[in-house]
């Protein structure tokens, strides 16, 4: 298969036809209005639509036109200057769908861009999962293979960018202006005097021009601009003020990229010791000094699949490292092949070291794993980490407890063994409970909390990555819960915060909103306090 071309196009007024009701085409108006396209929704008059969506169209930014699609509305629905012919086409009800072949092809014969939802054979493009940071897009596709496995390839290029990345850009944009309009006034100056000349009058008769300094004169500044994007580091760039652009329009600074690398140690190793270490939440900086230490001593490390890559980049070249090949229906058999990839370490008299998100002993089996050790001889060396079921509250401006709202925290799964169903407690107001591994399943979570006297309006939060670059919080009620989660999607790993501990900090009258980011240990070194809204992310979307 052919690479596929990638564009970016200026949708400004464009007209975009979506076809069905469903979430993902909220997810299509929406998208559209942010490239400051014209979305027109093609569903009949019954039907049912997304909290998000029947908000657009009833603010105006979405023409709904309340019936099925027909092949004129192609060659009608359009801008004016085109003759009506419509700019893209989006069929949400995905390629098994009777009618979506039939729109593909008429597409295609008027050669209008057409996108199926899972039909990659249908489409004639396809959307990139984007980051946008003002003038900056980075945009990642994999050609309809797998749109999950694109948008966390986008997140983690987004999380290894420096902040005001595309600050950085707008300033180099204006100094690259500013060299280009000097250039092209110098040529007309240069013009003007070849007029002259022409006419007896020459402005430059005493002037002595060389050609070749003439031209190199002109683009010297264009080769310096050239080099300092190639060459500074990007971190540097971010910094860039417009002090600097001045500074750069006169004359030039180079800076090489500076070679960053492990250091590579080679410690005392013990024969046949196992270490079960706990990684925390996410963030390498909440790792314990005894986790870090466990990590660089390793010859072998089991990693849980959840263990962000960041902690894992900490694990020196010489060891080997293997990742808990873990899923649904798979889960047991992946962690007797990693208990029995231990035991093969250590009869190799290697250091081995077992690394399990957050708490080895909060839902992550290290007591089971700590008893398989022991009976083959080898006793554990146990390490603590930091639970998400606690940090990531915190990280959310939640507080687990607090006086005269919750006085309790219960800590549990959302999941049982085998995939069971939980059974909750009795409501308990003035109780914090945090419910891991629960996303997954979350429809029918809210459906045994309700039935257990939980009320609809109670505030509940959900909390996803926490602690990484690419952080998330959605606010809600668990009346809302649902929804907000089939709009926004899902980023695990995460959990749910249910209580009203949830709304003591952070106030807010809408359905639910939506936070983005984590920048709460970046100042630890710095002067003053962190803000609260800091800590709760870069920014806030509201629905």
């Amino acid at each position: 298969m052919a690479p596929a071309l990638l564009t970016a196009v200026d949708a400004t007024s464009h007209i975009h036809l979506i076809v069905g009701s469903n979430p993902l085409a909220g997810a299509r108006c929406a998208r559209s209005l942010e490239v400051g396209a014209k979305p027109i929704l093609l569903a009949p008059e019954d039907s049912t639509l997304h909290y998000g969506l029947a908000k657009r169209i009833e603010t105006g930014d979405v023409q709904w036109l309340k019936r099925i699609f027909t092949e004129e509305d192609l060659t009608t629905l359009g801008r004016a200057e085109v003759d009506g012919v419509v700019d893209a086409v989006f069929i949400t009800a995905g390629g098994k769908h009777g009618s979506s072949t039939q729109i593909s092809s008429l597409c295609r014969r008027l050669r209008i861009p057409v996108n199926v939802a899972d039909a990659p054979n249908l489409c004639s493009f396809t959307l990139l999962s984007t980051h946008s940071d003002g003038p900056l897009q980075v945009g990642v596709t994999t050609s309809g293979k797998g749109c999950k496995l694109s948008a966390r390839i986008k997140r983690e290029i987004a999380a290894s960018l420096p902040t005001h990345l595309g600050d950085a850009v707008e300033r180099l944009g204006v100094l690259r202006r500013r060299i280009w309009e000097e250039d092209h006034a110098a040529e007309l100056s240069q013009d003007l005097e070849a007029e002259e000349e022409d006419s007896g009058q020459a402005a430059t008769f005493n002037k002595l021009i060389v050609e070749e300094s003439k031209e190199a004169a002109r683009g010297r500044r264009m080769r310096w601009l050239s080099q300092i994007c190639e060459y500074w580091p990007l971190s540097r760039l971010a910094s860039i003020t417009d002090a600097d652009v001045d500074q750069l329009f006169r004359e030039f600074a180079s800076s090489s990229p500076s070679k960053i690398g492990p250091t590579a140690t080679n410690p005392e190793r013990r024969v046949g010791r196992i270490i079960l270490a706990g990684s925390g939440p996410g963030s390498p900086d909440l790792l314990t000094r005894a986790a870090y230490k466990a990590i660089l001593s390793a010859d072998l490390i089991l990693a849980d699949k959840l263990v962000p890559s960041p902690i894992l980049d900490l694990v020196p070249r010489r060891a080997t490292v293997h990742i808990a090949r873990k899923f649904p229906g798979n889960a047991d058999k992946a962690q007797e092949e990693l208990l029995e990839l231990g035991l093969e370490g250590l009869k190799a008299g290697k250091v081995v070291v077992r690394i399990k998100q957050g708490d080895p002993y909060i839902y992550g089996r290290g007591g089971e794993e700590y008893d398989f050790f022991r009976e083959h001889g080898y006793v554990p060396s146990v390490l603590p980490g930091i639970t998400s079921a606690l940090s990531a509250p915190l990280f959310a401006a939640i507080p687990a407890t607090h006086r005269g709202v919750a006085d309790q925290v219960l800590i549990c799964t959302g999941t049982g063994r085998k995939g069971a169903p939980l059974d909750p407690p009795a409501f308990v107001a003035s109780r914090t409970m945090v419910l891991l591994m629960s996303l997954h399943r979350l429809s029918a979570l809210v459906e045994s909390l309700v039935n257990k006297g939980y009320p609809l309006h109670l505030p509940v939060a959900v909390l996803e990555r926490a602690s990484c670059p690419d952080q998330r919080v959605i606010r809600t009620s668990l009346e809302h819960v649902c929804a907000a989660v089939e709009e926004e999607g899902s980023r695990p790993p995460g959990l749910l915060v249910v209580g009203n501990a949830c709304k003591v900090l952070m106030k807010y009258e809408q359905r639910w909103i939506v936070e983005e980011g984590f920048h709460g240990l970046d100042n630890l070194g710095g002067e003053g306090e962190l803000e609260l809204s800091r800590l709760a992310g870069d920014f806030a979307v509201a629905v």
